[in-house]
């Protein structure tokens, strides 16, 4: 595995010494925002999570090498650098392979910082079952690495451009557990209610860490998804946002856009019809799902 993987000499440590640790994607930072706002934003992530007293690991491909934990000269060159494809899981043997970048998804942040030992990942929301999959079967492969993979992952829950129930449904199939940090409701991203339960309200931390602790002790196979909502000053009004989503979706319909091409579209649609706003909320959830991961890797590090 060291043959295609370059760990952080920090990050090394922290894992070796038993400190928290926590994954973060680039996706976000390649696709998510533009330059020079989506290196400002994923160093705000990073240092959200020193804060907590943990270590943040950034996660790329770079020139063919698996990279957990990104120097400042690595962000800096990933968010400069256009076209850098979106790596699921099915791009890692080729990327890797052919000595190219990649910006991974919630799947292959999941993959990689699982090989590495890392067990807490922070990221905005994950993917999910799109809206009419009965007919497109576009389906995330986030939610197969969940069910999979010792990883679990703080996420403001799914945004409403998919279809929240079924992406429940789906996860409930696959066994992976859906716990709602101090809420009953799983979030929808932007929304702190999505209309849809948890299995659980986990209403701390440790509970949280200690839940994580005992699934790896009992060797049940898979991540765990805990739905943290946005904070309530950034939350956006329920109507107006999922009115512009509607607008989104009904736009990339018209236009017959699909695949892998439907979500960053609908995202850039949703920004332009709320000049803005969806985008400061996005920041400031994960700056959140940051924090709270960082305090669920630390109760985690104490219970070894």
């Amino acid at each position: 595995m060291l043959d295609y993987m370059d760990i952080k000499p920090e990050v090394k440590r922290a894992l070796e010494e038993n400190k928290p640790v926590v994954a973060l994607e680039s996706t976000i930072i390649s696709h998510g925002m533009s330059y020079p706002e989506n290196i400002e934003s994923a160093k705000t992530c990073e240092s959200e999570i020193r804060k907590e007293g943990g270590v943040p690991a950034t996660i790329a491909i770079i020139g063919g090498r698996m990279k957990v934990g990104l120097t400042d000269e690595e962000l800096v060159y990933f968010g400069e650098t256009k076209g850098i494809r979106k790596a699921s899981r099915r791009d890692v043997p080729m990327l890797i392979a052919s000595k190219l970048d990649g910006a991974t998804t919630v799947a292959t942040t999941m993959l990689i910082a699982n090989l590495a030992g890392i067990k807490v990942f922070a990221t905005g929301g994950i993917g999910g079952v799109h809206r009419n999959a009965q007919q497109t079967f576009d389906i995330s492969a986030d939610l197969m690495e969940l069910a999979n993979t010792n990883v679990a992952v703080v996420s403001a829950g799914v945004k409403s451009i998919l279809d929240i129930g079924l992406t429940l449904e789906y996860l409930e199939t696959q066994g992976v557990p859906v716990i709602g940090y101090g809420t009953n409701d799983f979030p929808a991203f932007y929304t702190r209610k999505s209309g849809y339960s948890v299995d659980y309200n986990a209403d701390s931390t440790e509970i949280i860490a200690k839940a994580i602790k005992v699934k790896e002790d009992l060797n049940i196979k898979g991540g765990m998804v805990i739905g943290n909502p946005i904070p309530e000053e950034y939350e956006m009004d329920y109507d107006f946002i999922n009115n512009a989503i509607d607008k989104a979706v009904q736009d990339a319909e018209k236009k017959g856009i699909k695949g892998k091409n439907i979500t960053p579209f609908i995202l850039s649609e949703i920004h332009h019809i709320t000049e803005g706003k969806s985008l400061y909320s996005n920041k400031k959830l994960v700056y959140n799902n940051a924090r709270v991961a960082a305090k669920i890797a630390k109760e985690l590090c104490a219970l070894y």
